[in-house]
C-alpha cells in the first residue's frame, strides 16, 4: 500500500468532517439566502456556527471571517481587493518575498503591469527572510506587506510576528498567507499582529474548495478591501455566490478538531520528523531550509545526482511525495523557492518534499533501498 506523504498539498478528510457534510447534503440543503422558509434559516445557522468555530481557533470576531473557495482566492481578494483603494489614495507600493506561493506572486505580477511598484524580498540559504530588509523597503506610499507564515515547499516559518510588530503602528496593511499553519500553529496565530489572513480547509483534514479571508478590524474599521467578483451581496458584499453550506460546515468541523488536537498532532509529527532525519542520515542527502524554524510535518530533501522526477517514479508504488507546489506541478519548472534560496542546479533538480500527518505510520525501508539503487 502506498504511503501518502504529500499533506502540504492536501490532507485526507477527517471522518467526522465527512459525516458532518453528509448530513447536510442529505438533510439541510437550503440556500442561506432563502429567508422565507426554515430550510434557508437552518442553512444560515449552520454557516454561522462554522464561522464561530473558525473565528474561535484564531481568537478573532466571527464577523471578521469571510468565506472563500480557498487560500488562493483569499490571497487574490486580499491583494487585488486593496488595489483600487491604494490607487485612489496614492498608495501603489507593495512588498512581498520571492518565496511566496504563486497565488500571491501572480496577483502581484498583475498589479505590476497595472503600474504598481512591487518589491520582493530576498531570502538566504536558510529559506527565511530578514525583517530588516522589509523595514528598509517601507515607503510613505507602501500599501501592503504580504508574507507567508510557513513556506509550502520547505516548511520554513517566516518571521511574521516580528513583521507584525514592525507594522502595527503604521498605516501599512499586513497580509499573511497562513494556508500551511492554520490549525497547526494555533498559539502562534493567536499572538500575531496582522490585518488580513488567508486560510484553507483542505490543509487541516477539511474539504477542498473552501477557505476564508480574515479581515481584522482596527478602531472599528476593517481594511478597505473591495470585491473582485460581482453578482450578489453575500459575505458582507465581498464574495458573491451561493454559500456552500456543507463545505463551510466541514471547514468548521475541521477547525474545531484541530483546536482540540493540534498539540498532540504537532508532537506526533515531530516524532516522525526525527525518525525521518535519522533514517535519511543513512544516505547522501541535503536538507533544504533551516530546521530551527520549520513546520514539524515537512522536510525538503535533495539527493545529489538523483533526478527528482526519476526518483518519484521509482518511489511511486511505495510513497506519494512531490517536488514542489501542487499548484504548479502540471507545468514543471525549477522551484522558485529553492532558486531564491541560492541552491545549486543539482540540488534543485534532485529535491523532493515530504510532508505527513500525525496518524501516518512512516517506514522508510523501501525509500532507503530505492535511493541506494540510484
Amino acid at each position: 500500500m502506498t504511503i501518502y506523504l504529500d499533506f502540504n498539498a492536501s490532507t485526507p478528510t477527517h471522518p467526522r468532517v465527512v459525516e458532518t457534510m453528509r448530513d447536510i447534503y442529505q438533510n439541510h440543503y437550503g440556500n442561506t439566502g432563502s429567508r422565507t422558509h426554515i430550510f434557508g434559516q437552518k442553512a444560515k445557522e449552520i454557516v454561522e456556527r462554522a464561522r464561530k468555530r473558525i473565528s474561535s481557533i484564531l481568537s478573532v470576531d466571527s464577523s471578521e471571517v469571510i468565506f472563500t473557495s480557498g487560500a488562493t482566492e483569499s490571497n487574490n481578494l486580499a491583494i487585488l481587493g486593496l488595489a483600487r483603494w491604494g490607487e485612489q489614495n496614492g498608495r501603489k507600493h507593495l512588498i512581498s518575498t520571492k518565496i511566496e506561493h504563486k497565488a500571491v506572486l501572480e496577483p502581484l505580477n498583475y498589479l505590476a503591469k497595472q503600474g504598481f511598484d512591487i518589491d520582493l524580498i530576498d531570502v538566504d540559504s536558510t529559506g527565511r527572510i530578514d525583517v530588516k530588509n522589509v523595514n528598509e523597503k517601507l515607503r510613505s506610499d507602501t500599501l501592503l506587506v504580504s508574507v507567508m507564515h510557513a513556506n509550502n515547499e520547505t516548511g520554513v516559518i517566516q518571521p511574521v510576528h516580528e513583521i507584525g510588530e514592525l507594522l502595527k503602528d503604521t498605516n501599512v496593511y499586513f497580509h499573511i498567507d497562513a494556508a500551511q499553519t492554520f490549525g497547526k500553529l494555533v498559539p502562534e496565530l493567536h499572538n500575531l499582529e496582522y490585518d488580513l489572513l488567508s486560510i484553507s480547509g483542505h490543509k487541516i483534514y477539511g474539504p477542498q474548495g473552501i477557505g476564508a479571508l480574515i479581515l481584522r478590524q482596527k478602531k472599528y474599521l476593517r481594511p478597505p478591501v473591495q470585491p473582485i467578483t460581482f453578482g450578489g451581496g453575500q459575505e458582507q458584499g465581498l464574495r458573491p455566490g451561493t454559500l456552500p453550506v456543507a463545505l463551510i460546515a466541514g471547514f468548521g468541523a475541521a477547525a474545531e478538531i484541530a483546536a482540540h488536537e493540534c498539540v498532540t498532532w504537532n508532537e506526533n509529527n515531530l516524532k516522525t520528523k526525527n525518525y525521518l532525519l535519522s533514517e535519511l542520515g543513512k544516505v547522501i542527502c541535503t536538507i533544504n531550509g533551516t530546521q530551527e524554524y520549520c513546520l514539524p510535518n515537512t522536510l525538503n530533501v535533495s539527493f545529489p545526482n538523483v533526478d527528482s522526477e526519476a526518483l518519484m517514479l521509482a518511489l511511486k508504488e511505495y510513497y506519494a511525495v512531490s517536488n514542489g507546489s501542487a499548484c504548479t506541478s502540471a507545468n514543471y519548472k525549477p522551484s522558485h523557492v529553492l532558486t531564491a534560496m541560492g541552491l545549486s542546479e543539482d540540488l534543485i533538480d534532485s529535491a523532493i518534499r515530504i510532508s505527513w500527518g500525525p496518524m501516518v505510520d512512516v517506514n522508510l525501508q523501501e525509500f532507503i533501498r530505492i535511493i541506494n539503487s540510484f
